[in-house]
C-alpha cells in the first residue's frame, strides 16, 4: 500500500483508516516509514530534474500520508 500511495494510486483520507484496525495502522505506518527512508536513501544525478521531480512528489505524499495517519491516531486515542 505505501508504494501505491507514493506513486499517486491511492489517495489517503481520515475516512480510508476508518477501515483498518490498531495493529493495521501500526504496520501501515511501519509500512510507510520504511519506504520513506528507502526513497530518501535513492538519490537520482542532480541534472536529471524529472527523476528529482518524481522522487521529491513520492516522498510529498508519503509524508503527507503519514503525518495523517498520526493525526488520526491521535484523534483515536482520545
Amino acid at each position: 500500500m505505501a508504494r501505491d500511495i507514493a506513486e499517486g494510486y491511492t489517495a489517503m483520507t481520515e475516512r480510508t483508516f476508518r477501515t483498518l484496525t490498531g495493529p493495521d495502522l501500526q504496520q501501515l505506518a511501519f509500512e510507510l516509514d520504511r519506504y520513506l527512508r528507502e526513497l530518501r536513501g535513492d538519490q537520482p544525478a542532480s541534472d536529471d530534474i524529472p527523476s528529482l521531480q518524481q522522487r521529491n512528489r513520492r516522498i510529498q505524499r508519503l509524508n503527507s500520508a503519514l503525518t495523517m495517519l498520526r493525526s488520526y491516531r491521535l484523534k483515536r486515542k482520545l
